[in-house]
């Protein structure tokens, strides 16, 4: 937006648009190409809080309608509206898996995941599960594709679970769902 009619974005305006919209289900925000407004003041920790303003956002049904229209493009997270697309700041993944469910065993085991904005992802082809390890502590960063580019943190609770229930395949240690195996780690570090 250019010129003297440009509006600084937030939070409200925001919000509004998007109930005007009164969609079923998620939006289509990939059909969603607007303008770039600025950055928002708004970000994601790595724990799953919104921040606005730099104080976390209370009310979970704002948290949720936010998190509808959240879009990735080139690495970077925005908030759009069929009106305006502004961006914000992401720490790590925008959501936080804090639960799976699991059905049947071994190679024939799905696993649904849950996520702290009330979204499901099944694990499978279209929902890989991916695990990154941090360079100097080893540590893992597991995550779940949610939907267009947008993943989960599994929460450590969920992957300890989930490391009770792999399976060695092919040399390596990792999950099945919906037929298809994620890697997490050789299996040869498991046997270190």
């Amino acid at each position: 937006m250019n010129g003297q009619n440009a509006v600084t974005p937030s939070a409200e305006g925001i919000a509004a648009a998007v109930r005007k919209t009164k969609s079923r289900g998620l939006p289509p925000v990939h059909l969603w190409n607007p303008d770039f407004c600025g950055d928002l003041d708004m970000r994601i920790a790595r724990d799953g809080t919104w921040f606005y303003l730099g104080t976390p956002i209370g009310r979970p049904e704002l948290v949720r309608l936010f998190s509808t229209i959240l879009k990735k493009e080139e690495g970077k997270y925005y908030l759009v509206t069929p009106v305006e697309k502004v961006g914000i700041t992401v720490d790590d993944a925008p959501f936080v898996a804090v639960d799976f469910e699991r059905e049947g065993s071994g190679r024939e085991q799905v696993l649904t995941f849950t996520t702290n904005v009330g979204d499901t992802a099944v694990a499978g082809p279209d929902h890989p599960i991916r695990v990154e390890r941090d360079a100097e502590t080893g540590e893992p960063s597991p995550y779940v594709l949610v939907r267009a580019e947008l993943e989960a943190l599994i929460d450590r609770k969920s992957f300890y679970r989930l490391v009770e229930i792999g399976a060695h395949h092919e040399g390596w240690f990792g999950l099945w769902s919906s037929g298809a195996f994620f890697p997490v780690i050789p299996s040869s570090e498991m046997e270190a």
